[in-house]
């Protein structure tokens, strides 16, 4: 999820951890509790500062490490031993338990987006992206505004966000079903489909959807169970050749493939300069696809400079690549 959405689950968490007798028991145990599910909240992403570096870096470990299993353990316990030390009256506890959670629903939250999580480290790196919530999904994030609000009038928080977080685990339930008619959908518009990927929009009705079978890649839009096919490529192996082979150890076209699972690709000459351009299918935006890796090389297969990540017109793109073609 977005930051501010992680930030209003945090601060809800705070608020039902009012259910808790030992938080209220004490109000320092509650100033502790609902910092650190705040914090906790927050703590996952701080692998952002990754992209200060560069695109690839950031594709390759975004909600990465950071967002396994062994930092859900860790996280809780370093942000309740330094809140511990600042307010030692506090309740330790209970302070990692409520910490724990927010931790914890932060990394389960963000399973839902097409973006994904490498939840199950150590045991796979595999992402898991389940794709029925978008990033920024207005209706999660305006639910708990009015939960917060409501609790800021003088509602008991514990009700109000029991009540809150039941009517979204609904909306949850209703995402799933939505996104499941959409395959359907997909599968009966494509009968020969070998894969189906359905990413969420944030329109609850609206998905995006990049789809193949074994002689094609699809990429369309859904309104509801209506489908809408936009562009249609013949599917091809990438070649296997000494320029793709370089290519391909560049850090930048080597992070791309480790993180896009549907992608076409383009060989262009221009001169003595070779361009390797690989394309994710998932993304399109006003008949542009943003999401790219670009590599070029010279005539002895020397990288010369190479790009990852959004781009949405050319000549952005080759400003970042410092490339006029001739």
């Amino acid at each position: 999820m977005d930051t501010g959405t992680h930030i209003v689950m945090g601060i809800a968490l705070g608020g039902l951890a009012m259910a808790d007798p030992v938080v209220t028991s004490s109000s320092l145990t509650t100033t502790a509790v609902i910092a650190g599910t705040i914090i906790g909240s927050q703590a996952p992403d701080i692998d952002t500062v990754l992209k200060l570096r560069n695109n690839a870096i950031y594709i390759r470990h975004h909600r990465g490490i950071t967002h396994s299993i062994p930092a859900v353990l860790l996280w809780p316990l370093l942000i309740s031993g330094v809140l511990w030390l600042i307010i030692p009256e506090a309740n330790w506890l209970h302070l990692w338990l409520w910490t724990f959670l927010a931790v914890f629903l932060h990394v389960f939250v963000d399973i839902f987006n097409s973006y994904g999580t490498q939840a199950l480290r150590p045991f796979s790196k595999k992402w898991v992206a389940l794709g029925v919530i978008n990033t920024f999904d207005p209706i999660i994030f305006g639910i708990h505004i009015l939960g917060l609000l409501l609790w800021m009038f003088g509602f008991n928080p514990v009700p109000t966000f029991l009540t809150m977080y039941a009517i979204i685990a609904i909306y949850y339930i209703l995402r799933f079903a939505v996104q499941s008619a959409v395959k359907n959908s997909v599968r009966k518009t494509i009968p020969d489909t070998t894969e189906i990927i359905v990413a969420p929009t944030i329109k609850f009705f609206q998905w995006r959807i990049a789809a193949s079978s074994e002689t094609h890649h699809y990429v369309g839009r859904a309104y509801g169970r209506s489908i809408t096919i936009y562009d249609k490529f013949e599917r091809e192996e990438i070649p296997d050749s000494p320029l793709v082979e370089a290519a391909l150890k560049d850090t930048n076209l080597s992070a791309f493939t480790s993180f896009s699972p549907i992608y076409r690709w383009e060989i262009t000459k221009f001169e003595h300069i070779h361009e390797v351009r690989l394309i994710d299918l998932r993304y399109r935006s006003n008949d542009y696809y943003p999401f790219v890796a670009v590599v070029h090389l010279n005539e002895d297969l020397e990288i010369i400079n190479s790009y990852t990540g959004w781009i949405f017109s050319e000549d952005k793109l080759r400003k970042k690549l410092d490339f006029l073609p001739h």
